[in-house]
């Protein structure tokens, strides 16, 4: 018989092929390192600033020599009479934008790809994320002018119908706040987000249709039993995202939507709270402070989403 003899690779072989791969993939590498830059100077140099939240933060004194505090911040943000509102507020809108906005470009998803007339389609598609590269300063000024007491549509509509028999001031009443933002967010990003759930709908098998319809399997069927499933993955890395992402449940949005104070009660958020409080009133460490609280909370939740997506066989590591 003859011995099976393993060859050993030279010392430092590996490390060749790595260069060598390295140079015959340098116009690829080269490409990367402007997104890394950006990564670099705008994600981890800020990253130093997080020592601020710790400090009694002066500019003229600098991070060297501003006196520390330890988790002096820390508790001043706990004991601060709007801190149960301001996460009230957080989670409310957030856990409203996940339960109907997170379904809804999947829907929409569903819905244009049952559609066979391709140019009714494009239009839907065009009409649908068009608003995604409106900024918000247009799409408040819009909203606004639309349930304006003054020749709003909205108002008009309602008294057309009788419903009203004066103008209503939406954007005065504390009730139906969190029903405008929610749905101004899911009509500015519905169809934009739609794309990505058709991509993955568009890399499912036909195949698969053609037998489902061989075998007399209804449109609805179809979705529940082959759509769904097939874009199963994609659902999951975007619920993990937004479960990281819950306790920012917006900044430019709220705080263009909600200008009149009656409306602070429901709509004073994190993000909001650190621009009023610590930016505007030059309270740096204590705006540091709630920020580093907020990143903390998120990474546990993204982290704990992760882990119960792991055990259903999808993760993100």
């Amino acid at each position: 018989m003859k011995k099976r003899t393993t060859s050993v690779s030279p010392p430092g072989a590996d490390h060749k092929s790595f260069w060598f791969r390295f140079s015959r993939q340098l116009d690829l590498q080269l490409m990367v390192i402007p997104a890394m830059a950006l990564i670099l100077i705008f994600s981890y140099l800020p990253m130093y600033g997080v020592l601020m939240a710790f400090q009694d933060y002066d500019i003229f004194q600098g991070f060297l020599h501003s006196p520390w505090v330890g988790l002096k911040h820390f508790k001043m943000f706990f004991e601060a009479p709007e801190f149960w509102t301001v996460m009230r507020n957080t989670f409310v809108i957030s856990a409203l934008r996940l339960l109907i906005g997170f379904p809804a470009p999947i829907l929409l998803a569903l819905i244009l790809n049952e559609i066979s007339h391709l140019r009714f389609k494009r239009i839907i598609q065009t009409v649908s994320y068009l608003p995604h590269f409106l900024s918000w300063v247009i799409v408040s000024g819009f909203v606004a002018s639309m349930l304006a007491t003054d020749n709003g549509s909205i108002n008009m509509l309602l008294q057309r119908l009788h419903l009203v028999n004066e103008p209503v001031n939406f954007l005065s009443i504390p009730e139906y706040f969190w029903a405008i933002l929610i749905g101004t967010g899911v009509w500015k990003e519905i169809g934009f987000s739609a794309i990505v759930y058709l991509a993955a709908i568009a890399g499912i098998n036909p195949e698969i249709y053609e037998a489902a319809s061989i075998d007399g399997a209804s449109r609805l069927k179809k979705i529940w039993y082959i759509t769904l499933p097939g874009i199963t993955g994609v659902i999951t890395i975007f619920i993990i995202l937004a479960v990281g992402d819950i306790l920012s449940a917006g900044f430019e949005d709220i705080l263009l939507l909600a200008k009149n104070p009656v409306l602070q009660d429901v709509s004073d958020v994190i993000d909001t709270y650190v621009y009023r409080v610590g930016i505007r009133n030059s309270l740096f460490s204590y705006a540091a402070a709630v920020g580093l609280f907020k990143s903390v909370i998120s990474v546990v939740l993204l982290t704990a989403a992760n882990m119960m997506a792991r055990k259903l066989g999808r993760s993100l590591w």
